[in-house]
Order: structure tokens, then sequence, then C-alpha cells
């Protein structure tokens, strides 16, 4: 980003303030005039202030507040990075906190998703529509970890914070010595004077909190730069490394209560009768509780309210939806025959007058989330008050739900977010909370930890949608000419937003399409339709979501057109790309994977390009064919960014999108047969083993100013880059996922 475009504070008309809180001094940054209410203001003393929220020096040291949940993808780590860049102090120096829910953490970055506008568009009604969308989102206070947006979000906002905190510091220090601002310099969490002396920021606080802010600042230049585009040692690595990393399954109170819980396996049916009889009668069950569509087990210790749960007797109601897997494919095929489309997000020449020389049905099956943490929640319901512990990506619609469920005011329910081990989308719900709620308001006064056995969190997933895709296309003198997808998929936001969270939003579900229509290809006869059948199977927000599926389908199909047409994969998409930073990213890819070199005949490759969440990826995977069965051999991605934050998470975040991406197109699939998932866990669930595991190049390309994320990114382009290179080494071209059901690997 150029100094131009970020400019000062002055120029921004950003609000920034500063906060003294028990000693110490708190500083903040704000986008808009009137800012939202700073969350630090609540149970501050006669003798303190409280102003705005992001970096809080006091006695103890520097905390930085990283609202942005860390699922380990290293958010806390960048956050931290972005504030003490223009801070001058060390990772080493600096404590993390989430901080607590807030307006003022709303996510400016989640506009970019929520317009109808390709992200390549940046027009000026383009970015008039998403600077009111944001504008709605920050009055909705929308505090959200998602959509990759946590760098967009505080690429600028938190430098800006750092830099306030930066300046006003040197101004405390001047003020107690009586030297210009402009003799003063600082480092390493210190005021540097003239003559060496060193004054640590926290023997400034006091000061600082007296003082008016310094709110015109300017950013550093990049040349400047000690953390950014630097590699870092991320702030929980020692933790990690170490095994003493806590994690929300960790979490302990004195006279913590363990539970359990069964929840009907046809997810949304009722209970319709249990004998909890022999559960009882075991050792350290303490009680059952019946809640919303199950029963819950309190007990002594988690092992023990397991064995309990699963000696209750149960009769389930039946599924509110189609009970065999073959019901939810035939839904979704008569509502690509019938039925009114969702959305034309995209219709380019006539496709209505094209006499289609190739037509294809593909298929994405439902796939849970998995990550390696089950779901667990602590709820502690006092006297006016309710404390929860938890991973969650959604802190103020967990507040709210709790508030609802409790009667309890919001501003009194206290959501403290917890370190996740994994999420994937999966903690974008909040059901743990919900049930942990309920188990706890049967014991006021009594901290309640409920923990989720790995198939009962199986089992109640709410899944990333079905999909079932339609195409037809054209080619003609070597060339694509024409293509249309027509895709129906279950609406995550009906499932997710709506049944869940009571947010029935109007309009299409851009998910539906996302990744389809915003592709920057000029094909000259180009349409994309989206349906959206009547209700399936619950179903949420998985990594990339959209996307993850809608790859599949639209670069499978291209290749297949691409193949028709007698080009070549790499040279055709070039030729057809409208947006130059997303053809050098093809260019990269081919030039590190020496495209179009020759290969031995057991080896094969494949490429596919994906514009999701603003960031073009390109992938090209390379297997062998072995006597054992087909091997996945390496990996080339190339993906543009605008700025690579920290080269190694960066490498790790690509390498991991990647390999989930692999995984789950080969193995993963959650089927239902009498409304229930026949999958249970990791066993016949599998993800992508290490000794299947490619070698996998990364490059970060930087040639535009706008700054993207990369934790979904990398997803979409694997698995339709996979079954190219599949079709060329075995003739047949994948039309449905999981692969393993058509063709052997190793």
């Amino acid at each position: 980003m150029t100094m131009g475009r970020a400019g000062t504070i002055a120029r921004r008309s950003f609000v920034v303030g500063s906060v003294a809180l028990l000693g110490g001094v708190a500083f903040g940054y704000y986008q808009y005039k009137r800012p939202p209410k700073n969350p630090l203001l609540d149970g501050l003393g006669e003798d303190e202030a409280a102003l705005t929220p992001y970096v809080l020096i006091n006695a103890d040291g520097i905390t930085l507040t990283t609202p942005r949940a860390d699922m380990g993808q290293g958010s806390y780590s960048v956050q931290a990075a972005l504030i003490a860049e223009e801070l001058d102090v060390a990772l080493d120096q600096i404590r993390v906190d989430p901080g607590p829910p807030s307006k003022a953490y709303y996510n400016t970055a989640l506009a970019n998703e929520a317009v109808p506008f390709p992200s390549t568009d940046q027009s000026t009604a383009a970015n008039a529509m998403r600077g009111t969308v944001d504008a709605v989102m920050k009055f909705m206070g929308l505090q959200l970890t998602g959509g990759s947006t946590t760098v967009p979000d505080g690429y600028e906002k938190l430098r800006m914070a750092g830099a306030v905190a930066r300046e006003t510091l040197k101004h405390a220090a001047a003020e107690q010595t009586g030297l210009a601002v402009t003799q003063l310099k600082t480092d390493h969490g210190a005021v540097v004077l003239p003559d060496g002396q060193r004054i640590p920021y926290q023997a400034l606080a006091a000061t600082a909190a007296r003082i008016d802010p310094v709110t015109n600042v300017t950013l550093r230049p990049s040349t400047q730069w000690r953390l950014i585009g630097k590699p870092m040692q991320r702030v929980d690595m020692v933790a990690k490394s170490t095994g003493t990393q806590a994690y929300g399954i960790d979490h302990r109170m004195d006279g913590m209560v363990h539970a359990a819980i069964r929840l009907n396996p046809r997810k949304g049916g009722d209970v319709v009768s249990f004998d909890a009889s022999a559960a009882e009668a075991m050792r350290g069950v303490q009680q059952v509780i019946e809640v919303t569509g199950g029963i819950g087990v309190i007990a002594d210790n988690t092992w023990r309210a397991f064995q309990a749960a699963d000696a209750i007797e149960v009769e389930w109601g039946p599924a509110p939806y189609p009970a065999a897997q073959s019901e939810h494919w035939q839904v979704l095929s008569d509502t690509l025959d019938a039925a009114a489309p969702d959305a034309t997000p995209r219709d380019d020449g006539d496709m209505d007058a094209v006499d289609a020389s190739i037509e294809a049905e593909y298929r994405a099956p439902y796939v849970a989330h998995a990550p390696l943490e089950p779901l667990n929640a602590t709820v502690l319901v006092g006297e006016g008050r309710v404390d929860v512990w938890t991973g969650n990506q959604i802190p103020r619609m967990t507040q709210a739900s709790v508030a609802d469920m409790t009667g309890i005011s919001a501003r009194d329910v206290h959501v403290h977010i917890l370190m996740m081990g994994g999420s994937f989308g999966h903690r974008l719900e909040d059901e743990v909370v919900k049930r942990a709620t309920e188990l706890a308001m049967a014991l006021p006064g009594t901290p309640v930890k409920l923990t989720y056995k790995r198939e009962e969190d199986t089992a109640q997933d709410y899944t990333r949608p079905i999909a079932l895709m339609r195409g037809r296309g054209a080619v003609d003198g070597g060339k694509v000419t024409a293509m249309e997808i027509r895709v129906a998929s279950p609406s995550i936001l009906d499932s997710q937003m709506g049944e869940r969270q009571g947010m029935n939003l109007p309009g299409p579900d851009s998910a539906i399409t996302q990744a389809l229509w915003d592709q920057p290809y000029a094909i000259p006869h180009y349409r994309v339709v989206g349906y959206r059948p009547p209700k399936l199977g619950p179903v949420s927000s998985w990594r990339s979501v959209g996307a993850s599926q809608n790859a599949f389908f639209h670069e499978n199909f291209l290749n297949a057109l691409i193949h028709e047409a007698g080009a070549d994969p790499v040279e055709e998409r070039l030729r057809l790309m409208t947006d130059a930073p997303s053809r050098k990213v093809l260019e990269a890819v081919a030039e590190m994977s020496d495209w179009g070199g020759s290969l031995d005949r057991n080896t094969a490759r494949g490429v596919a390009f994906s514009l999701s969440f603003g960031t073009p990826v390109a992938e090209v995977v390379q297997i062998r064919q072995t006597e054992a069965g087909i091997a996945l051999d390496k990996v080339w991605v190339a993906a543009e960014v605008g700025r690579v934050v920290d080269p190694i998470n960066f490498e790790n975040l690509v390498q991991g999108g990647v390999i989930w991406g692999l995984g789950h197109a080969i193995n993963s699939q959650i089927t239902y047969a009498d409304g229930m998932a026949e999958q249970q866990s990791f066993f016949d669930f599998e993800g992508l083993r290490n000794y299947q595991t490619p070698e996998i190049f990364v490059r970060g390309l930087e040639n535009r100013d706008r700054v993207t994320g990369i934790g979904e990114p990398p997803v979409p382009p694997a698995a339709p880059a996979l079954a190219e290179a599949l079709f060329q080494s075995t003739g047949e071209r994948p039309t449905e996922m999981p692969f393993a059901n058509t063709f052997t690997f190793v």
C-alpha cells in the first residue's frame, strides 16, 4: 500500500483516544468520527478513563487486543505484528488478548463479499456500494472472524492504532522531560532521549493517560518496516511447541462440573421419550437434564459423563429433511429441472442461442468440518450475570443468544474467547454454547463444562452444503466460446443465519454461486445460474464456503471445454483472462511448474484457477501412477494478496489449504441413512495422511495495492487441478467427489 493511499489519520478524520485503566493506558483507532462505544468503559472506577481499545499499557506490560479469533491460522500473531510494527515493540514484548464482544470490533473487510460486484471491479460505483455495506455492518457491530478478512480488516487500522500509541507516548515523554518531541525516538518498547536514556512505555502510561492523544500521525513507509514482510516467530510458537497452549477444551475452574450430551442424530428432530435410569445409577453421575433436541448428563468428569450419556435409552423423532442420501440428490435434480432460479448473477452474450457441443453433470457431497478439538463450552450462570468460555468466531451473536435464553441483559453476558484447535467454519456456530447454557441454567452458580464426544461432534455438524451442477458449453476454432453453469445447493443463509441466528436476510444467497459468476474470464457466451432447493440437511460455512465446491464445478468443466477445443489449459486461460493480477498468478504457476515441459508416461499434471475472497490463486497438481494406485507428487501454488505480512505463515496457510482441499476431494463425505449421518469420526471421514501429502511449492505475489487474505483461497483450486491431472493420467474425468469412490489412491 502506498503512502499516498495510507495518508494520515488527520486526512481521514480518524478519531483516536487513550484510556487509563488501573494505572495503565490503552490506545485505539476508529475510522469514523463517531466510533462505537468502547468496551473498556464498562466497570471503570473513578480514577480510570477509557476511550479506545487496541493497545493497553500498564505496570504489567503491553497487551494488544486482537479481536479476530485464532483457530490455528496465526491471526493473533498477524494482528499483533501490525500494531507492533508502528508501536516499536517486538512480538516477544507483548501479550495478546481477544478482547470482549463489542461493536467496536466490527469487521471492516466483510463488505467486499457482500456486494454484487466482482472483487476485480474497483470502479467508483463498486467501491461506493462497499462503503455503504461497510457502514451497515458498522451499525450492526458485526464482529466476525471469517471470509479470510483478518489481514484486510486490520492491515491499516491496526497499524494506525500502533502509530497513535507511539506518538502519544513520545508526547508524554516530552511532558515528563521538558524536551521537544522532535528530539525523541522510540525503540523496542521505550522512548529514547537524545543522550540515549530510555524511558519504558510502562513508565509513561500515567502521563499519557492525562494528555490529548496525538491524531495527526503518518504510517511509516515499507522501507522502515521491521516486521511486515519479514519471517516471524508466532506469539503462540513456544506454547504450542511445548504442549502448554491452553485451548477451550483445557479450561478449568474451581467447582466445575462436566457435561456430555446426546442430541437427536437426525439433526433438528425431537426427543420422543428416554429412559435415563441406567445412566443415573452410574458412578460420578450427578444429574440428567433434558435439553433442546436431546439429553445432557452432569458428572464429576468428562469420561463418566460420556459413558452415562451412551447408557441412556432414547427414542428419537424423525428428521426434518429427507431420510436417504439418494433423496437429497433427487431434490437437487428436481430443483434444477423445475424450480425458478435464486439468482442469475452472470449472463453474457446469448447462451440460449448456443448449440452446445459438450454437457456435463458434477456433484459435491456434504462434508464435515472435523477440527481436531471437538466442540466445547463452559458456562456459569450467576445472579444477573453469565460468563461463557469457549472458542468462537461470532462473539456478539453468541452473547445475544445467551442473553435471549437466560433473560439476562447482553451487557451482563461475558463471552471469553479461547484459543481453538481448528474450526474451518465449525465455530461460526454457537449451538454448543446454547446447549451448555441450558445445562448451566439448571445449576445456577456452578460452572458447567460441556464437551462433545468426537462421534457427537460429527453427527451434529452443520456441514458444507451438498451441490449439483449441470454445465453446457461450446468451442470453436480451438477456443472456448460458451459456458453455462447451473448449480443447485442448500442455502447457508437460510440454515445458518436464518434458522439458527434468527437473521432472515432477503434476496439471493450469494454463496450458491460464489466463485462462479465473478471469475475473470471473457467467454463470449457465459451464464451462471443458482438455484435454492427446499430444505435439506442443516448446513453452514465451511472453509472457502461456496467456492470450495464451485471451483471444482467451474474449473473442471472449463478444463473439459479446453480439452474439447484442443487448446492448452494454461494458454487458453491466459487468452480468456481479463484481470492483470490474475494473469500474473497463472503465469507464475506455469513458470514455477515448468508447464509444458516433458513428463514421463506415469506422470500427469492438471491446472486450475480460482478467484475467491478477492484473492486469485492458481495451482498445478502433479500425480504419478504406481502399482499400488495414484500418488500425489507435487503441487505448485501462486497467489496474489497485495502484501505478504509474514512469509512463513503465508506459506503454511497455503500449504494447509492445499492439503485440506486435496484430502477432502479424495476421501471425505457425509452421507445420510435413516436421517442420520453415516460417518462417525476420522476413521470413516479421512483427511490426507502424511505419507500421501505432496511436496508443495508456494509463491506469494504483491502486484497490487489492495490487500486480501489467504486462509481460504488456496482450497478451491486444489480439487479441480487434481481432477484434471486424473483425466490426463487415466482418460476419465471425475464428475463427483470424493474421488476415492472412482479412483484408487496410494
